[in-house]
């Protein structure tokens, strides 16, 4: 007769869990929420629609990343993901805890300070980036249970990084307030972007083909599809037809190819099998969509 398993490999729950909390306070132009991921598993297949930036500690487990390329990443105990081209893989050997802060685009260039496009479909080492900081965080992740534990250790780590790192100039805010009021039109124009950052500064074309770049991983084309690709998925997920969506798109075969580029799902499993991590992003508000890339709360000439 076998022995019996211990009662905590009995009693291991399959099925993801994810908690989120919106960012609050001084971080907030930054941050957009945190999250607390566990899968206890021993094997995670899954798919990651493309987004902005990732900061992640990984408490538990280890894999890789399959990126749109075809290039294989292993991840590391303290991650930067770059915002993405299109969607990515991952497999994971179990079980799997993760502590994340998502970002927004100001975050990006305010906490991490690299242009996105350098690393984009990309894992960054953060032990590198944030120094012997992060790495002893890491250690401190491992005695904590709740997701308020682990905020109230990285907030500092955060705070200080803003200090590092060269602010964002106030041009740049400009551009980010315009694609953010850009983004959520019914189907954005690159020509309208020119002309609604022109309306309130000298920005150029070629700076804003730039700026799209250092923040968004690429030019106002593709953050135009991303935009749209995200918005009719999350759409359709939440009960939307095809037909309710497609109006933006050239076609039908068009608005598949896009879904499935930046989801790694078609309109049809989105709603089937799909990705449990991939549907919380698409369902839940409380984690952040694209456009969300600067919060209309908060005036940062004040800070």
């Amino acid at each position: 007769m076998k022995p019996a398993q211990p009662a905590a490999e009995n009693d291991r729950d399959p099925r993801p869990q994810i908690e989120f909390r919106k960012a609050e306070g001084a971080l907030l132009p930054h941050v957009e929420s945190y999250y607390l991921y566990r899968h206890d598993a021993e094997d995670i297949e899954g798919i990651e629609r493309v987004d902005l930036g990732q900061l992640r500690f990984v408490i538990k487990g280890e894999g890789e990343v399959l990126f749109p390329d075809g290039h294989v990443e292993k991840t590391r105990r303290v991650m930067v993901n770059g915002p993405g081209t299109a969607a990515a893989t991952y497999k994971i050997r179990g079980p799997f805890h993760c502590f994340g802060v998502s970002l927004r685009a100001i975050g990006w260039k305010a906490l991490i300070g690299v242009p996105a496009h350098k690393v984009a479909d990309h894992i960054v080492d953060g032990e590198k980036l944030f120094c012997e900081q992060a790495g002893l965080l890491w250690h401190r992740l491992h005695r904590m249970e709740t997701l308020e534990e682990m905020i109230g250790e990285i907030e500092p780590l955060l705070t200080m990084r803003q200090h590092e790192v060269k602010p964002v100039p106030p041009a740049h805010l400009i551009f980010l307030r315009a694609v953010r009021e850009w983004a959520a039109t019914t189907d954005p124009t690159i020509d309208d972007l020119y002309a609604r950052i022109r309306r309130s500064s000298n920005i150029g074309e070629r700076q804003v083909q730039r700026l799209c770049k250092d923040y968004f991983a690429g030019s106002p084309a593709h953050l135009k599809r991303k935009f749209r690709a995200i918005g009719a998925a999350m759409r359709i997920y939440q009960g939307a037809s095809v037909d309710d969506v497609v109006e933006p798109f050239s076609d039908q075969s068009h608005l598949i190819n896009e879904i499935r580029h930046f989801t790694g799902h078609t309109p049809t499993s989105l709603r089937a099998g799909i990705d449990p991590v991939l549907a919380v992003t698409l369902d839940n508000e409380t984690f952040h969509f694209l456009p969300d890339v600067l919060p209309e709360s908060v005036d940062l000439r004040r800070r």
